[in-house]
Formats: structure tokens, C-alpha cells, sequence
């Protein structure tokens, strides 16, 4: 085998919610009176936990979020993906090639627990990821660009990062596999190629991903 783990972030790789959650972080923010664009939000804020949001406009307003913002925000999104959200197209014929391979995997996502247990849910992806198989930024202090999320992930999954493949398809995703020192498979779906350029392989449609990995 050439990897002994893929690692999948979560959303915009195994379930279609960039659309959702950046168009309603776009109108929660430009509501609250920090005026942003879904492709602002799209730049500035795919890939990245919630603390990045926080730091961003505090950084640029010098104005602090509501405390509540969090959970309002979530509660919309949560709500959203019970009516709109869909698997990536694709991903459960390469989670099923995986599972004949016997290539282990799981998913580490910048997005809380809950939040990927319901997009799952949602998506019937559930069936595909145990509990032992989720990983949060919520596990580790720090989220991606960091590589901590990743490299707890493989540790807790008892496999070296040499060893580990990560499928992400954001930039701050990609900056956090490469500094965990693990090969990185850019999806190119809902990012331009330039942007993801520091993984070692690109791709733009599921369909390709499970002949590259095994």
C-alpha cells in the first residue's frame, strides 16, 4: 500500500457545505456590521476553525463578535445542512474502495464535533466514520494552518505522518498537511489549482481520487 491512513478533512472533501456555510457566515456577518462577500468569506475564512473569524475581525474592526455568535451561527447552519446538504459527489465510491483496500482512514476537520456528526448525519455518511475515525480542531489548541489537528489524528490512529495521506481543498488545510509532513491531495472542485499549490497532487473530480491514493 502506499499509505498506511488517508486523512480527510471534512467539509467541502466528504460533504458539499462550503456553499452553505460561507454564504450564511457572508449575511451573519454583513448583519452584525462587517459588510462581507461570499467570496470573502470563501478567501478569508474555508478550512479555518471558528477562532479565525474572531481573530479576523477583531484584527480589522477592532471590534469584538457577540459571545453568542458561535452558536447562532452554527444553530443556522445546522438547520441549513437538515434541508440542503449532499455528500461530495463521488465520495462514497472511494470510501467504499478504501474499505475493500483495507486502507484505514478518518476524518480531521477544522469544524467541531457536533458540527461534523450532523453534517454526516445529514449526508448518511455516518455509516462510513466510527467515532474513532472523527477528529476535531476541538482535539488540539491550535487549528489548521497549524499541523496539530493532523498529527493528532495520525497519532491517535497509531500511524507515522510519512505514512499519512491528506485530502483537503482549502489553502490553510493544505499549509497544515505540509507541515505535518504528510502528502497532500488538493481538490480543485471550489478552489483554483494556484491556491492549493503546496500539495503534491491536484484533482478535480472524486472520481480520480481513489486511483491516485491506492
Amino acid at each position: 500500500m502506499r499509505y498506511d491512513l488517508i486523512l480527510f478533512d471534512n467539509d467541502g472533501v466528504l460533504v458539499d457545505s462550503e456553499p452553505i456555510s460561507n454564504r450564511l457566515l457572508a449575511g451573519y456577518l454583513t448583519e452584525l456590521g462587517h459588510p462581507t462577500t461570499y467570496e470573502d468569506s470563501i478567501r478569508d475564512y474555508m478550512g479555518a476553525a471558528m477562532h479565525r473569524v474572531h481573530d479576523l475581525v477583531l484584527e480589522r474592526t477592532g471590534q469584538r463578535l457577540p459571545d453568542d455568535f458561535d452558536d447562532v451561527f452554527h444553530a443556522r447552519v445546522f438547520a441549513a445542512f437538515e434541508r440542503e446538504l449532499k455528500p461530495v459527489a463521488g465520495v462514497g465510491d472511494v470510501l467504499e474502495k478504501l474499505t475493500a483496500e483495507g486502507v484505514p482512514y478518518c476524518v480531521a476537520s477544522s469544524g467541531s464535533h457536533q458540527r461534523i456528526r450532523v453534517g454526516h448525519r445529514a449526508t448518511g455518511l455516518d455509516r462510513w466514520f466510527t467515532e474513532d475515525r472523527i477528529f476535531s480542531s476541538q482535539d488540539v489548541g491550535r487549528g489548521k494552518p497549524a499541523p496539530d489537528l493532523f498529527l493528532y489524528a495520525a497519532e491517535r490512529m497509531g500511524v507515522a505522518p510519512e505514512r499519512c495521506a491528506v485530502v483537503e481543498d482549502s489553502p490553510l488545510g493544505v499549509r497544515a498537511a505540509v507541515a505535518a509532513g504528510m502528502d497532500v491531495y488538493g481538490f480543485t472542485a471550489m478552489t483554483p489549482a494556484e491556491r492549493l499549490a503546496g500539495a503534491g497532487q491536484l484533482f478535480s473530480s472524486m472520481g480520480e481520487l481513489a486511483d491516485l491514493l491506492v
